[in-house]
């Protein structure tokens, strides 16, 4: 058994799990974690859970050591140069007319590398502007282009459920989705109700398309012709979840279970 911890960084709602390296840790504990992209800072946010390294569905990194003082002050300085860095980037952009977002800046915990993330409608050639950028912050600079969907991961907000957003708190890969599932679960094809904050497709249409898959499957299509206890009749609309479907027939409209005429 292993123990991992969850960590946030930036104060985000974003929780990504660690392995405590055998360091005692607590709530509220900051730390210096190991990430895909080198040192970072960030605060523990869960208690400690022992884990088999079998279930895992992903690799985790360690954490390296529990922060200091001077941790924390390196950790306000990195973010206080990033957004000067930030407004630098952008105002050099717009001097080469680079048609691009650009969303924010971060430093590793040791700065070995200026992480700058920005969105665009089409391929951005940025070299000139990286060659610009390395050259006065003398260190690794990497302009990465994240799509809509990873921009609303990034800034978060709430959604139509009311919730904050499943990109912004556990989402690590987005998984297609379609608008068949819209289809699938009766939603009226509505983008206003069916696209989230990003313009694309809700992510959670794909978290009930199985069910309905299923549910589906014993449930006739509008439009099919069934019988029931009065003859037969067309179908005119279906509840898919509660299993029941209304059918117009000779007598009028009857309301059937799924299952009951058989």
């Amino acid at each position: 058994m292993n123990n991992i911890v969850g960590i946030s960084f930036d104060n985000s709602d974003r929780i990504e799990y660690y392995y405590t390296n055998d360091l005692i840790l607590k709530k509220n504990l900051t730390v210096i974690v190991e990430t895909d992209i080198g040192l970072r800072f960030g605060k523990v946010v869960t208690d400690v859970h022992p884990i088999d390294k079998k279930k895992l569905t992903k690799k985790l990194n360690k954490i390296i050591r529990i922060a200091s003082k001077q941790d924390y002050h390196n950790y306000q300085k990195n973010k206080k140069d990033a957004n000067i860095a930030l407004k630098k980037c952008k105002d050099l952009a717009k001097e080469y007319n680079l048609d691009m977002n650009i969303l924010e800046a971060t430093y590793t915990f040791d700065r070995e590398q200026l992480l700058f993330k920005f969105t665009s409608d089409e391929r951005i050639d940025f070299r000139d502007l990286a060659r610009d950028l390395a050259s006065i912050y003398h260190t690794r600079i990497e302009l990465r282009q994240i799509g809509v969907r990873d921009k609303a991961k990034e800034i978060g907000g709430i959604g139509p459920c009311g919730q904050k957003l499943c990109c912004a708190r556990y989402i690590n890969e987005f998984e297609s989705v379609s608008i068949n599932m819209a289809k699938n679960q009766d939603l009226a094809l509505n983008p206003t109700k069916i696209n989230g904050l990003c313009g694309r497709l809700l992510c959670c249409l794909k978290y009930e398309d199985e069910t309905y898959k299923e549910c589906r499957k014993n449930c006739p299509k509008i439009g099919q012709t069934v019988k029931t206890e009065h003859g037969e009749g067309k179908v005119i609309s279906v509840e898919t979840l509660k299993q029941k479907y209304k059918v117009e027939t000779s007598r009028g409209i009857e309301e059937v279970q799924v299952g009951s005429t058989e």
